[in-house]
């Protein structure tokens, strides 16, 4: 079996939702791991028996959207709720889904993730920080339970899997990533179609905001943190979508020495969001995001403030020069 430790809570779920209505929650600003995943597990649920919907705060991302096909997808201003079990994945807190969808189900029956933050905040816990993305995790899990997987749900797994281990580079990339994601082209899956839309399909206006996120890269403590800011100017004066921003902070942890990787958005609400990089786990980022309130993986987490860049700059900076003496007193 792929995850035997993960079986009776699985079962326990399965037999839950057995003829029931089913709501597949994903966090805000979904990536391709969280549509991947709540795609799979509703045409897996679905053609099991259950009436299961996928729901989100946010709209689809465009090159993701192509793998939801004919799969149940609705934003939550659109969503009614009768009855339905809710279900989160991918999610690392159960305000990543929202208020807007924590107002329509305040208790989550499941919660199915893989982030080592996650503090088991549902009624039923499936949660293995081991995994690189949760949709390795249901993979698996669906493969453990000779459950029906259609080429649809084959190819939102693999591109929930290739986006989160940012296309097989991360090092959570293990050897059973490789063996599931092989099964899956068995049942359909195609890594070329999820190239030609995920990394070969981008918008003028998404490389003139990388053009303004490459320039504002500064270096800090030595050279160990690279950061990059993306201010609410850049995303007006290129007329970007947000969902284009998603992989830039890799460009900050990949130069040569850097140890950790910063990307700070500005949002339109007063947010501010920042994403953290690293390529060594001994970094551990999600704990740099845990003292601002987020959480993630080791080597990728993120969080929200309250903040502007210019307000938020050398907190920051501060914050991660603390923490590179506590884990890494010298660079590597």
């Amino acid at each position: 079996m792929y995850f035997p430790e993960q079986k009776e809570a699985f079962a326990e779920l399965l037999a839950a939702v057995k003829g029931r209505r089913v709501a597949v929650l994903g966090h805000m600003r979904p990536d391709g791991d969280c549509i991947g995943s709540q795609v799979a597990l509703t045409r897996v649920l679905n053609a099991i028996g259950s009436d299961a919907v996928a729901v989100n705060r946010h709209q689809v991302p465009r090159d993701i959207e192509p793998i939801v096909k004919d799969t149940p997808f609705l934003l939550w201003n659109e969503f009614e709720n009768n009855d339905h079990i809710p279900i989160n994945v991918d999610c690392a807190d159960p305000i990543r889904v929202s208020q807007k969808l924590i107002d329509i189900f305040p208790q989550t029956y499941a919660n199915i993730d893989h982030h080592i933050s996650n503090p088991d905040y549902a009624e039923l816990n499936i949660i293995d920080a081991d995994c690189a993305a949760t949709a390795e995790l249901l993979a698996g899990m669906f493969f453990d339970f000779d459950l029906p997987i259609d080429a649809t749900t084959a190819q939102a797994l693999y591109v929930g899997i290739a986006t989160d281990t940012g296309q097989f580079r991360s090092p959570s990339t293990s050897e059973r990533v490789f063996g599931v994601c092989s099964k899956l082209m068995d049942y359909g899956a195609s890594p070329n179609e999820a190239a030609k839309h995920l990394f070969e399909n981008e918008r003028f206006n998404k490389l003139a905001l990388l053009q303004r996120f490459l320039a504002s890269l500064r270096l800090e403590i030595g050279g160990r943190v690279c950061i990059g800011r993306l201010p609410l100017k850049a995303y007006k004066d290129t007329g970007a979508w947000r969902e284009e921003a998603e992989g830039f902070v890799d460009y900050a942890r990949d130069i040569a020495d850097v140890e950790i990787g910063l990307l700070l958005e500005e949002y339109e609400d007063g947010m501010l969001k920042g994403s953290l990089r690293c390529k060594n786990p001994l970094y551990r980022v999600d704990q740099v995001a845990s003292s601002f309130g987020g959480g993630g993986h080791t080597c990728a987490a993120g969080f929200n403030v309250d903040s502007t860049i210019e307000q938020f700059y050398l907190e920051i900076v501060a914050k991660l020069e603390e923490h590179l003496a506590e884990v890494a007193p010298t660079a590597s």
